[in-house]
């Protein structure tokens, strides 16, 4: 028996490849809210963090330790390395006084070297957090203020520009989708390798991400391939981060404790980078090793971090270790901003002007350092108040609408706030808080272009409900409840209840209408259930309140091509593709080719395959427009460009199947197709052709299994023609 027509086709093909909700359909409006599911996960585990009672660290005190060479090491030519490890609690470490943690390599580096126990981030988010380290610079003087919708602007120096511009072979290994290369820290690396699989697991509300194993392992052969060589490199491992899934044997030994167990395995994939140069059996580098952030697990109501900005947060170990380098416990207050400055003073390389940060090797100042911190993502994500902060003197200042102060040295975790005791210092603290911080900005400090791409990126409109300014209402730790609510949703999205996620989003939105997160979250819900137009009036709604964000729109115009709507989806994402951000660009590309103007989606999706060229979001679709436009072999070239990308992408197989039964190849394509079902059991289209085809092959067995899953599975509202069709052929193999 032939293979039925399918959408107007001749007998002889199978289907088309759809867009259902799927890696290529949903992988940017899933990463956008990533973060906020790790949040979830945690909140499912409900995670315990016990630490044994008396670790704390002393209270710092002011000056360097004993030893400390008056201008500094000189290391001139000296290798060096820099280790960030993602989300890790300054308190977490054995060398920290933890008596739980197990963390024998750091400790090891920690004993030998300078450690810093009052140092601290200026951001709780990975992208601006590590932009601070590598750049020297504050987030509002390099520009980057969150994960999502920033990128460094190349005129911007990093560390790695200014060790490549004095002759470092220079690379980087970085372990999740937070700093892929085109959020432009790639800037001075002669390697930048973000090697992590895309596009899989597209529903599960995770960041892409590697382990720190499989990042550690290409970072060490590029190290011993360039011996000989003035050599510096940065290697990032995410672990720690959430959800909290220890491999063994950490699993099994921290069962009660996951966070730790991402931290003792964290330490071990740092073992063979570390160990040799402890051990003398490696040159000695400069290595600087320190977190982006902490994780708060459940202090002040918070879960994990990005929201508030207290010292579970804030808070970050950093050790510097070197030949030269006096060790000790240096109880200065260091911050992220010194790290750029600390490297070049030690190889004796400029250090260029401007730059807020000093050498954490060079003595001590003697008074105190301010250090200004943030956390934006409350406000460009829900529309909250935003907060900022100082740091001077172990006073702390968290200006909100509630405004808090904390006097550190007497109070660690920060449980009296003294603001309304001590007037005089919180004025002090909020006088030097910098203007040009101020978020969002004021419109008279904006150029037009600026001001159009922030407009762009949904930046600006994002606080459009508010005329006025912020009160107690939008105060973020008043909000607490309702963002526990949000990752509520979200775990229901993860466990596939998607009624339950999309009616807690409607009682969310009620009370709270100026969340586009909570609209991004409702839509997919409702897609995933079939209600393509609840979803598109869900989406139209949030923009009609003024939060036009570019994850909005984006998932707008996705969710307008799942309904055959491909000239409206054009229309919708056309004015946003223009900024350049490879996701939405993408997006773009694929309703172009929907509305078969192929030429230019091919064009859109090549400037997006050359924008993150480890994407195989922008081949697999390239693949489709290939198919649509008759060219088979083509599309066979993207396809599987795209899978050697990331092998666990079931569009991508699906569409290679179609492909291949195009050229004749029958018995590839039922391969193809078969991988594609086992990878993700909802590629009905997958099944779908698999019955036809393998039935005209005569393969019955192989057919039949595959039609009674297709019929038993496939939502009828999307399917119902097909559906009666796979019967009537199931009723034939069997006759």
């Amino acid at each position: 028996m032939p293979p039925a027509s399918k959408g107007g086709r001749g007998s002889s093909s199978p289907a088309r490849p759809r867009r259902p909700l799927t890696a290529a359909g949903l992988a940017a409006a899933l990463a956008a809210m990533a973060a906020m599911a790790a949040m979830a996960a945690v909140a499912a585990a409900a995670v315990a963090f016990a630490l044994a009672a008396g670790h704390g660290l002393p209270a710092a005190g002011s000056g360097p330790a004993a030893g400390a060479a008056a201008a500094g090491p000189a290391l001139r030519g000296a290798d060096v390395v820099l280790i960030t490890v993602d989300t890790l609690r300054a308190d977490a470490l054995g060398f920290a006084g933890n008596r739980l943690a197990a963390t024998p390599t750091l400790d090891r580096l920690a004993a030998a070297g300078r450690v810093y126990p009052d140092a601290h981030a200026h951001n709780v988010v990975t992208l601006p957090s590590h932009t601070n380290i590598l750049t020297g610079l504050y987030p509002f003087q390099h520009g980057v203020r969150e994960n999502s919708g920033f990128r460094l602007p190349p005129s911007i120096p990093t560390l790695g520009t200014y060790l490549r511009r004095a002759g470092y072979a220079t690379a980087a290994f970085v372990g999740a989708f937070p700093l892929d290369a085109r959020f432009g820290l790639g800037a001075g690396f002669d390697r930048y390798d973000d090697a992590f699989p895309r596009g899989s697991n597209p529903d599960q509300y995770r960041f892409a991400q590697r382990r720190g194993d499989e990042v550690v392992r290409p970072a060490l052969a590029w190290w011993r391939a360039r011996r000989g060589s003035r050599r510096f490199l940065w290697v990032h491992i995410y672990d720690p981060h959430a959800p909290y899934e220890p491999p063994e044997p950490f699993a099994s030994r921290f069962k009660n404790h996951p966070y730790l167990g991402e931290v003792a395995a964290a330490d071990s994939f740092l073992a063979p980078l570390l160990d040799p140069m402890l051990s003398g059996k490696e040159p000695a580098a400069l290595v600087v090793f320190t977190a982006d952030h902490g994780e708060s697990l459940g202090e002040h109501g918070e879960l994990t971090h990005g929201l508030l900005a207290y010292e579970a947060t804030l808070h970050v170990p950093l050790v510097i270790w070197g030949p030269g380098v006096p060790p000790g416990r240096d109880l200065r207050e260091a911050r992220h901003v010194d790290i750029v400055p600390t490297v070049l003073a030690a190889l004796r390389l400029p250090v260029p002007a401007g730059l807020p940060g000093r050498s954490l090797l060079a003595p001590a100042p003697a008074g105190p350092v301010q250090s200004y911190f943030e956390a934006l993502t409350g406000n460009l994500t829900r529309g909250w108040a935003p907060l900022r902060g100082m740091l001077r003197d172990h006073r702390k200042l968290i200006d909100l609408p509630l405004p808090e102060l904390y006097n550190l040295r007497d109070d660690p975790g920060e449980a009296h706030n003294v603001y309304d005791q001590d007037r005089p210092t919180a004025r002090a603290l909020a006088s030097v808080l910098p203007a040009e911080s101020h978020w969002p900005p004021a419109k008279g400090r904006v150029s037009s272009e600026e001001a159009a791409r922030l407009a762009s990126l949904g930046y600006l409109s994002a606080t459009a409900p508010h005329a006025g300014a912020y009160t107690a209402a939008d105060d973020p730790k008043r909000l607490i409840g309702m963002e526990q609510q949000m990752q509520e949703s979200l775990v229901l999205y993860q466990e596939r209840r998607f009624a339950e996620a999309a009616a807690l989003c409607r009682k969310i939105i009620a009370e709270r209408p100026t969340i586009p997160a909570v609209y991004e979250s409702l839509a997919l819900a409702l897609r995933q259930l079939e209600r393509h137009d609840e979803a598109i009036a869900a989406l139209k709604t949030a923009m009609a309140k003024g939060l036009d964000t570019e994850g909005i729109r984006r998932q707008l115009g996705q969710a307008l091509c799942e309904v055959g709507r491909a000239p409206e989806a054009v229309a919708v994402l056309a004015p946003i593709a223009a900024a350049g951000d490879a996701e939405t660009v993408t997006a773009y590309g694929v309703a172009l080719g929907d509305a078969g103007r192929y030429q230019e989606a091919i064009a859109e999706l090549k400037k997006a395959a050359a924008a993150s060229p480890a994407d195989p979001a922008p081949l697999e679709d390239l693949g489709v427009v290939a198919l649509h436009m008759d060219r088979p072999a083509e599309a066979r070239r993207y396809l599987e460009s795209a899978l050697r990308l990331n092998d666990r992408l079931p569009v991508s197989w699906n569409t290679l199947g179609v492909a291949l039964f195009r050229q004749q190849q029958t018995g590839a394509a039922l391969d193809a197709w078969e991988k594609a079902v086992a990878i993700d059991p909802r590629q009905y289209d997958a099944l779908y052709n698999i019955g036809l085809v393998a039935a005209d092959a005569g393969k019955p067995k192989q057919a039949a299994k595959a039609l009674e899953r297709f019929v038993e599975t496939a939502p009828p509202a999307r399917f119902a023609g097909d559906i009666a069709k796979a019967r009537a052929l199931l009723e034939h193999l069997k006759s």
